[in-house]
């Protein structure tokens, strides 16, 4: 029994060093996860840097921003991909965010309600649950109570549409369902006639992207600065970024990095 039991504290304790030590010293892959918006763009830029360096191909999960956050500060990951700016107070001490690339929000409804623009006020009024029916809403293609949808409080999409949309004043009705990730906002409204959420650019296609006082939310107007509901993207480190996160960071935001600039701009907006 005594030796099993100091074969699992020298396990144990040799698990906890391993995990004070930078993953380029101990030759492992970079973990990386957080927000599900920035999950597409992080996959492709993990293979990308893996043909241009050689180096092992960054492991990226998905979760929320408020888990990037958390599991980057605990020394989970290496490094938390955030899609909301930092918030002075709430975010632990000693955080570094590094900003990659700008990102769409959209409203997004079913197909069978192709609604062709929203402006401000009437946004508001149906998130905030003022207008609870289709019928209130011009330019709607069906009747019948409104189906609201919102993600969860640890999301950097939710946080996002709240500044951009709401401001600091309102906030969206407690009568809303709450998603996990953007890819369960897409299917909850694909999948009902009645409902009306956001979602990040990535995430659009099989949902009406609504206009935005009165400017298509594309890509290109986005990129034109025309279309307001932009945000931007992060990788956080706990302190300066070291080591191999350090070096994946600074390949990623180079200028003229030619890999990086034709993935970022296919869906997203580059920095540069």
């Amino acid at each position: 029994m005594r030796r099993i039991n100091r074969s699992l504290t020298v396990s144990l304790l040799a698990a906890l060093a391993l995990a004070s030590v930078p993953a380029m010293a101990q030759g492992r892959a970079l973990l990386i996860d957080g927000s599900t918006s920035i999950f597409p763009l992080m996959n492709q830029l993990a293979a990308a840097y893996h043909k241009s360096t050689h180096a092992p191909t960054p492991k990226v999960g998905q979760g929320t921003s408020g888990v990037g956050i958390s599991d980057v500060n605990s020394g989970r990951v290496d490094i938390g991909d955030v899609s909301r700016d930092p918030i002075l107070g709430v975010d632990p001490h000693g955080l570094v965010f590094t900003k990659i690339a700008r990102d769409g929000v959209c409203v997004i409804t079913n197909p069978g309600n192709p609604l062709s623009n929203l402006n401000q006020q009437t946004v508001q009024q149906i998130f905030t649950g003022q207008v609870r029916n289709w019928s209130e809403v011009p330019g709607a293609s069906v009747t019948g109570p409104i189906d609201l949808f919102q993600r969860v409080a640890s999301s950097g999409t939710q946080d996002a549409f709240q500044n951009i949309f709401l401001g600091e004043s309102l906030k969206i009705s407690p009568s809303a369902s709450a998603e996990e990730s953007n890819g369960t906002m897409r299917q909850a409204v694909i999948g009902d006639k009645n409902a009306i959420g956001f979602a990040s650019f990535a995430f659009t296609p099989g949902t009406n992207a609504v206009s935005y006082q009165g400017i298509p939310c594309t890509l290109r107007n986005a990129k034109s600065g025309q279309y307001q509901g932009v945000r931007n993207f992060w990788m956080v480190t706990k302190g300066a970024p070291k080591g191999a996160a350090a070096k994946f960071i600074k390949w990623v935001i180079k200028p003229h990095n030619a890999a990086v600039v034709k993935i970022v701009g296919s869906q997203w907006i580059p920095i540069h």
